[in-house]
């Protein structure tokens, strides 16, 4: 479901003085909404044709750094600019903010205006337009989980500019919430605020819970086409992060914020069709899985140490591959069994699809869901077939396939990948290999509360 205001109607809501400001918005290395907020005339008279940012913006990290050693930009080439191009379809109404709509743009060379290839959402409209080559289109949803806290996010700054930590971190509620209507009513300010703001903005909800630990929870958007899919992701953390801030609450997207919680996921439901119609289901097969969906699903089983990086693009993201806490260590396929990487969901029904499990919270969905792509499509290009189905607990399970255990392994993985350099890019695989590894070099750089507790007076 793309945007819910056409351009008309945006110049109609200006006349009547509803909509005043335009946030135009371009995707970050990191998944994040990047751009201007426009006097809503200036927009209608000639932004809505283009506008321009520094190229800085995909070649800096999570502190906005301009990390150096990027083929495409630096201080010695000067730092130019892209040309942000509106995509007009996902112009929509942001309820939540006073006078405001947001429109999503395409990043394109300043010179030859052809998309920019490392760019986020270039990316996955690459691998999309591929599947659709082959007869398929790509539909995708993702359950993005978050923790929210009692605390705002200025007074966790004013504790981190005073103490150097993070003090007094207050989960808004004090056990596990998973299911529980109760505990979540008290969270409803916040909850309800953000089903209803999506829903205004175009962005079909479908439901909000309460999650495994304390504070946690969890929003489901409907399926979609993949492109889509990744819009309303990113718009959906924009929007918890907004609406938690203007209720002076604050949440997290990290992957792990807390050795001792659960961490947060982004499970990515994916599935093929072919002229309206599922493409995965076969009413003959013991699971309802049609040959299709079996390379589909073993191309990603072939290259899932390839893809981890997309998946898990940080330091802290390998620190939520724990065994007993719901999230995959081994990355092999189960049907409806949650301990496994890739678990089939659906089975039997018109409704099969591939649950990817491996993804957290903190991932790119543009950059997560174009790789998932090109594994599975590689799969059904080359007819790959599928490994027998793994049972029980996977994380008892010896032998089987591990997910990577690190960034440095799985950035090493995707840097030597034949598959994802063929689909993406030499250029744009070596863009964000230079990206991961300067996450790595970064966290081994820092000294940590860990290490200053555990060694200062022992050591």
């Amino acid at each position: 479901m793309p945007g819910n205001l056409s351009f008309e109607a945006l110049k109609e809501a200006a006349t009547k003085g509803d909509i005043d400001t335009v946030m135009v918005a371009g995707i970050d290395m990191q998944g994040r909404l990047m751009g201007k907020r426009f006097h809503v005339q200036n927009f209608l008279d000639s932004a809505w044709q283009e506008t321009h940012c520094c190229n800085y913006l995909i070649a800096t990290d999570m502190e906005m750094n301009t990390v150096q050693g990027y083929k495409s930009t630096s201080w010695q080439a000067g730092y130019g600019d892209y040309v942000m191009k509106a995509d007009l379809s996902t112009l929509r109404r942001v309820p939540w903010l006073q006078g405001t709509a947001l429109v999503l743009c395409d990043l394109l060379d300043h010179h030859s205006h052809k998309p920019v290839p490392h760019s986020p959402r270039a990316v996955l409209q690459a691998q999309v337009a591929r599947a659709k080559a082959m007869g398929f289109d790509a539909m995708m949803a993702t359950e993005l989980e978050f923790y929210l806290f009692e605390n705002s996010y200025e007074s966790l700054r004013d504790s981190y500019q005073r103490t150097g930590q993070l003090r007094d971190l207050q989960a808004i509620s004090p056990h596990n919430e998973d299911y529980a209507l109760f505990q979540t009513t008290k969270e409803e300010e916040v909850m309800r605020a953000l089903r209803n703001g999506l829903y205004g903005a175009g962005i079909p909800v479908e439901c909000s819970k309460g999650e495994a630990d304390a504070g946690q929870e969890e929003i489901n958007i409907r399926y979609s086409d993949a492109l889509d899919t990744a819009d309303n992701h990113v718009i959906t953390k924009q929007a918890t992060k907004e609406i938690a801030w203007s209720k002076g609450r604050s949440v997290t997207f990290m992957a792990k914020y807390d050795h001792r919680r659960a961490g947060s996921s982004s499970h990515v439901h994916q599935s093929l069709w072919t002229n309206g119609k599922p493409a995965f289901a076969d009413s003959a097969d013991p699971h309802g899985m049609s040959d299709t969906m079996k390379h589909f699903l073993a191309g990603q089983l072939a290259h899932v140490g390839d893809i981890t990086a997309f998946l898990a693009p940080y330091v802290n993201s390998y620190k939520r591959f724990t065994k007993g806490m719901f999230a995959p260590t081994k990355a092999v396929w189960s049907c409806d069994n949650r301990t496994a990487g890739f678990r089939v969901c659906g089975e039997g029904t018109k409704a099969v699809r591939v649950e990817c499990r491996i993804g957290g919270a903190d991932l790119n969905p543009y950059m997560a869901m174009a790789a998932l792509l090109a594994a599975g499509l590689d799969g059904i290009e080359r007819k790959l077939p599928l490994e027998p189905e793994m049972k029980g607990d996977m994380y008892e399970s010896s032998g089987a396939r591990a997910i990577p255990g690190t960034l440095r392994e799985a950035a090493g993985r995707m840097h030597g990948s034949a598959m994802l350099r063929a689909a993406f890019g030499e250029d744009v695989i070596d863009h964000y290999h230079h990206a991961a590894m300067w996450e790595v070099a970064e966290h081994d750089r820092v000294v940590t509360d860990f290490e200053v507790s555990r060694l200062m007076e022992r050591a």
